[in-house]
């Protein structure tokens, strides 16, 4: 990796370098993750003086910023211009691994009138249209106007043209900036970057035969039904105009090729800072240990109705975002189904949680749910409480006590501790099928998980080795029901499963990897199509494709429904040894190696 990095260091040793995106120090979805964990290696591998810009909106990001407002250097310089002008204009050090440098602008410091000319200019001269007052368009076209503001800035401060100034542009709402760099010949090399077109994300959703028609879509006609078109108007202008335009993943590229009318110069796979354990069984003890704290929610969840056996228990999860087909909820719904019916006609003593982490909008986690693990902790402490008292005695009768009998233990223990314990389990326990849904969700008649589930009967009975729990909240540590951050949760499963039919790249099951636990993701997402190209042999070691592009919905289901059953039929020994080969193949993921490709992109837009 050093001698890739070193022969593409020449042509921007003296390069300044501005990274711009709507994610930077504002949180909104999966961008936001490759901004923040690939920050160390940008700052690390930066020849010249580089910065991140974004949009000051989020003002909870404060408790994260060291304020540099009074720095000399050439962003602190070109900051301050900004705000001379009556600007909102942050420069900070963020305060994440690396410690980037950001300058933040504030979209809403635009006036309305100001605004309205930025528009008309935008219309005059792009032919793109945002008449309309839309919060977010707004915003983004502000956003736009103060970094090309800022840029001018800049050049001005730099005043050296054997300096060059690289800007690279994440996504549409990042930018406009390109447009205008393009149309003054502003001395300033651009790389453009789209993680997902916007037209096909809506295409991906509506379109049942959406990579079989891409070659033959109108996008301007497609943008209109939409509602899109000022964002696909803004997306294209960036694609056309840029000096160096990349994505993500092969499977990305091909749509830009057809819906955005040019094929990326250079593919830029998404990574992580993988954390590496010098002792190798360190990651599978933090497994045992997350798994025992989902252990404790699911007694609490099922055992109030029957038990089974948690040492023949097996965890399976998906994440993400709330895209019923495109993040494979269907698909994956239908292998679980066909997979119960299998196990139940095996008579199987093997039992599947299937955990469904989504965000929706919901009223409030449903009473019972909470009361049955608030009575389940009642349970523990009334145990610990006879325990106690138990061994006081045990151990006083044993040292007073002649015989060498083993005495009857219920001797010592109280009638009110005997009492409390019956009453608590009697209160308990019911005859009723533990919840599927864990919450109230707003609109819980039109939820296709949910109907689903009760068109096929995937009701948590007795008799179903595959159990759901759907939960339609992110978990952190601050979850009344599971109180363990989501990484600590992906380590205590078994199998993660990812098969979208529309993911550019696909995070979560990356994230798995570097936890050290195995994935299913599909052959349509940036990181399935990755590693089916780069990566042999990888369902050995639990990097599981399902084949969407050119198979039916029904065979898919079946080949997914396979992989999760041969998963079941591994041994203990055997899953740790997929854990270890996960873990010991995470180091191709790392930002430390893929940062090489943006030095790529760097040097050819600096050419």
């Amino acid at each position: 990796m050093s001698k890739r990095l070193s022969s593409v260091s020449s042509d921007v040793v003296a390069a300044c370098t501005v990274e711009v995106a709507w994610e930077v120090c504002n949180q909104v979805g999966g961008i936001y993750t490759v901004i923040r964990s690939k920050a160390p290696a940008m700052v690390q591998h930066a020849e010249g003086p580089f910065c991140m810009i974004g949009p000051f909106i989020n003002q909870s990001i404060l408790a994260e910023l060291e304020p540099q407002n009074d720095s000399e250097d050439i962003f602190g310089q070109a900051a301050a211009a900004l705000r001379k002008k009556g600007y909102d204009v942050m420069y900070a050090e963020w305060l994440i691994t690396g410690k980037p440098k950001v300058v933040l602008l504030n979209p809403n410091s635009v006036q309305r009138q100001e605004l309205d000319v930025v528009k008309f200019a935008l219309w005059k001269n792009h032919e793109i249209s945002a008449s309309t007052n839309v919060t977010l368009i707004d915003q983004v076209i502000s956003f736009g106007h103060l970094t090309k503001l800022f840029l001018d800035e800049l050049i001005k401060v730099i005043n050296d043209a054997t300096r060059p100034v690289l800007a690279h542009f994440h996504e549409w709402m990042a930018g406009l900036p390109i447009l205008d760099i393009k149309r003054d010949a502003l001395p300033v090399k651009t790389v453009f970057t789209t993680h997902a077109t916007q037209l096909g994300r809506h295409l991906a959703i509506n379109s049942p035969l959406f990579y079989a028609h891409l070659p033959f879509f109108n996008w301007e006609v497609e943008a209109k039904k939409f509602g899109i078109e000022t964002e696909a108007r803004i997306e294209i202008g960036c694609a056309t105009n840029a000096d160096i335009l990349t994505t993500v993943s092969e499977v990305t590229a091909r749509e830009c090729k057809h819906l955005l009318k040019r094929k990326p110069e250079v593919v830029l796979p998404n990574g992580l800072n993988i954390e590496r354990f010098e002792v190798l069984h360190e990651f599978q003890n933090l497994h045992v240990q997350y798994k025992e704290e989902i252990h404790r929610f699911v007694m609490g969840h099922f055992f109030q109705s029957y038990s089974f056996d948690l040492d023949k228990t097996i965890y399976f999860f998906t994440s993400g975002r709330y895209e019923y087909k495109n993040k494979g909820f269907d698909l994956t719904l239908e292998a679980l189904h066909r997979l119960n019916n299998r196990l139940k006609k095996e008579k199987t003593d093997v039992t599947v949680i299937m955990f469904f982490i989504t965000k929706r909008d919901f009223d409030s986690i449903k009473p019972e749910v909470l009361q049955s693990k608030a009575m389940m902790q009642e349970i523990q402490q009334t145990c610990t409480a006879i325990q106690q008292q138990l061994g006081r005695r045990l151990f006083y009768e044993s040292a007073v006590s002649s015989e060498l009998k083993f005495p009857d233990l219920n001797d010592f223990v109280d009638e009110y501790w005997k009492l409390r314990y019956r009453r608590t389990l009697q209160s308990w326990k019911t005859k009723k099928n533990p919840e599927v849904l864990t919450n109230r969700l707003v609109n819980e008649d039109k939820d296709e998980i949910v109907h689903f589930l009760k068109a096929h009967n995937l009701q948590n009975q007795p008799d179903d080795p595959v159990k759901i729990v759907y939960h339609p909240d992110f978990i952190n540590s601050s979850n009344p029901l599971f109180s363990m951050d989501y990484n600590q949760f992906v380590r205590g499963c078994h199998l993660g499963i990812f098969p979208s039919y529309y993911e550019p790249w696909g995070y979560t099951p990356l994230e798995c990897m570097a936890s050290g636990v195995p994935s299913v993701t599909s052959d349509l997402s940036g990181f399935g199509d990755y590693i089916l190209h780069n990566l042999k042999d990888h369902d050995e070691y639990g990097l599981h494709v399902i084949e969407r592009g050119k198979r039916t919905f029904d065979w898919s289901a079946n080949q997914l429904a396979e992989v999760m059953y041969n998963f079941l039929k591994q041994s203990r020994r055997e899953r740790i040894m997929q854990r270890n080969k996960v873990e010991n193949h995470s180091a191709t993921f790392d930002w430390e190696n893929l940062i090489a490709r943006y030095r790529e992109a760097y040097r050819l837009a600096l050419k």
